[in-house]
């Protein structure tokens, strides 16, 4: 069986939000990052987790729910920079689940659905809510290289634009892949 490994982007600044949002609380009590964690390492095999430096309640918090936290000082360089960043830890793996940290909504059965294909064969695969597609976003072993040098703020959407001949894409009943957290608004029942 294939050995995949979970990637949590969690080095933004949360300019938009006006301050952390991923320490936030969800209306049952979980922080933002700690439920966006448990859903990606209930569909991996390990989860690498990236930072930026001082905020250290985010990395504990990380840190309880098992996952490899990594501290990468150049996290202003976007988050194609931090993804290169987590790929160049990562333990040898045949393939990566990347996954937001402000996105706490999707289904562990979602992600899991990603880990399948992955494992299955798919060299790049993502989910589709009502047409959309959606995160995480899933890649094989075959494409280490071209993840570990991306830089600049895109993440790895060009990397997908320029293969979508390989890009499978499922539908699924998540709208969770679509939601993530940019402003207080997007928080319900934040308490400030």
């Amino acid at each position: 069986m294939s050995h995949i490994t979970g990637i949590l982007l969690a080095a933004g600044s949360s300019r938009r939000f006006g301050h952390d949002k991923l320490t936030q609380a969800l209306p049952n009590g979980d922080r933002v990052v700690a439920r966006a964690c448990r859903n990606l390492a209930a569909g991996v095999d390990k989860v690498v987790a990236v930072v930026r430096p001082g905020n250290e309640m985010l990395a504990a918090c990380l840190q309880s729910e098992a996952a490899a936290v990594h501290v990468f000082a150049d996290a202003e360089r976007g988050m194609g920079a931090s993804l290169a960043f987590a790929i160049n830890v990562s333990p040898a793996t045949d393939g990566w689940v990347i996954a937001l940290a402000d996105m706490p909504w999707i289904m562990p059965a979602t992600i899991c659905q990603v880990t399948d294909f992955l494992r299955d064969g798919a060299d790049i695969v993502a989910p589709c809510y009502r047409g959309r597609r959606g995160h995480p976003v899933g890649f094989s072993e075959r494409f280490a290289k071209q993840l570990a040098s991306l830089s600049g703020d895109s993440g790895a959407k060009l990397l997908i634009q320029q293969h979508l001949d390989l890009l499978r894409l499922f539908d699924c009943d998540d709208s969770g892949v679509l939601k993530d957290i940019d402003r207080p608004a997007d928080l319900p029942n934040l308490i400030l």
